[in-house]
């Protein structure tokens, strides 16, 4: 009964369900997608809802202070400067935590993803780089309670976050910790048996790529193991894979892209995309947020956002398709390019230049992301709309006047 209650609901396989030493059930009653997302939690993190009249409260969360940085010694191998994987090292270094509930790569798959408790400086240094699919990272939470560990810190994606910061509410287990959260921003994660094939159809070399990221000019910039960055065009990818049965259901029904309950959020958003500064986009929303940000602020190089917000009509030059897009359709996909190479060249150069830059473009995936996941849900689960669609995403669809019923 249990295992079929999870196969027929939403998951983002999250780790926690897992988990041997409670009842599966108990972990079950915190999926964030039969409480929703955000709005009861939020009151219990930061003793108030978020500013539904504060335009970047209601896209960004509630925060301390917001502001760009790169470490002066990035770490090589990592994602982007390797803020994340330095303030965990530090957290360790320094006493804070005991352990770090993170993700490794599997030794036969870059992309791929372990969960492990790291207890060593090694350990910790070996979860730096992304893995763009669906990880159990919270099943390590289970090591560190039969360890009898008091201090934790845990790395995870929106849906990692709020499950954990429910189950603390709900039961007792992890009480006793101190648990200090990062979270990374996240969307658009992958179900692995697609992985392969999805790459495969991007890149020239998919068997050479180690990292992969959406960026700020309109490209998918793809690193391989000599170095050496491959860029392709949002607009010259193929038809098929704007087919949202590409992406697992729970990532088309997040509506934390921003991870919003988490200690501190470190991504790139709003982080102007400049060649060689691996700047990334730090949100310190909590007082432990701030203690992590104190163990390497003598490392960082920082700066004011920048930015024009205005994004509005660029959100809405491509709404209209993008909430067509998200109906139930028979019509299969073109398996081709949707236009060459050269010519998406020429289109994202164009748009990197005359489009929302900085906080602009924060606010621009922001919006993008949360229209595109309303419609998914009101046209594909609409037993759900009311359930895990919180109230800052009706505020954001009613600003852009798009119907909501």
């Amino acid at each position: 009964m249990q295992q079929s209650a999870i196969d027929k609901g939403i998951c983002s396989s999250c780790g926690l369900c897992s988990v041997k030493t409670w009842p599966m059930q108990e972990s079950i009653r915190s999926c964030v997608f039969k409480n929703g997302w955000v709005d009861p939690l939020e009151e219990k993190i930061f003793g108030r809802k978020r500013n539904i009249d504060d335009p970047q409260e209601v896209r960004f969360g509630i925060t301390k202070k917001r502001f760009v940085a790169r470490l002066s010694n990035p770490l090589q191998g990592a994602q982007w400067g390797g803020i994340i994987t330095r303030m965990a090292t530090r957290a360790f270094q320094e006493g804070l935590v005991e352990g770090v509930v993170t993700l490794h790569h599997t030794p036969d798959h870059h992309f791929f993803s372990v969960p492990v408790l790291a207890g060593s400086i090694d350990d910790i240094e070996a979860s730096k780089g992304n893995k763009p699919v669906l990880s159990p990272v919270l099943r390590s939470l289970e090591t560190a309670y039969r360890k009898g560990y008091k201090k934790v810190l845990v790395i995870g994606a929106g849906c990692h976050i709020h499950i954990l910061r429910d189950f603390i509410e709900r039961y007792p287990y992890l009480r006793e910790m101190d648990i200090y959260t990062i979270g990374i921003p996240c969307v658009d994660n992958i179900d692995r048996k697609k992985w392969d094939w999805i790459l495969s159809r991007i890149s020239r070399s998919p068997s050479t790529a180690v990292h992969m990221e959406f960026m700020q000019d309109f490209r998918i910039h793809i690193r391989h193991q000599d170095g050496s960055t491959e860029k392709v065009p949002f607009f010259s990818l193929p038809g098929e894979l704007s087919d949202p049965g590409i992406f697992p259901e729970a990532c088309m029904c997040c509506f934390d892209y921003l991870n919003t309950l988490s200690d501190i959020t470190v991504g790139y958003l709003a982080a102007e995309l400049k060649p060689g500064e691996q700047q990334q986009w730090v949100l310190v929303r909590t007082e432990k947020g701030e203690r992590l940000l104190d163990l390497i602020a003598g490392e960082l190089e920082t700066s004011p956002e920048t930015g024009s917000w205005e994004c509005e009509t660029f959100v809405r030059k491509t709404a209209q398709q993008t909430i067509e897009s998200m109906k139930p359709s028979s019509t299969p996909h073109s398996t081709g390019r949707k236009i060459p190479l050269w010519l998406g060249h020429i289109l994202a150069g164009t748009l990197t230049l005359i489009g929302p830059k900085g906080i602009g473009f924060a606010h621009y995936s922001a919006d993008y992301h949360m229209i595109r996941h309303y419609y998914y849900v009101k046209f594909r689960h609409p037993q759900l709309l009311d359930n895990i669609v919180p109230r800052y995403v009706h505020t954001l669809v009613r600003e852009y006047n798009f119907p909501e019923t």
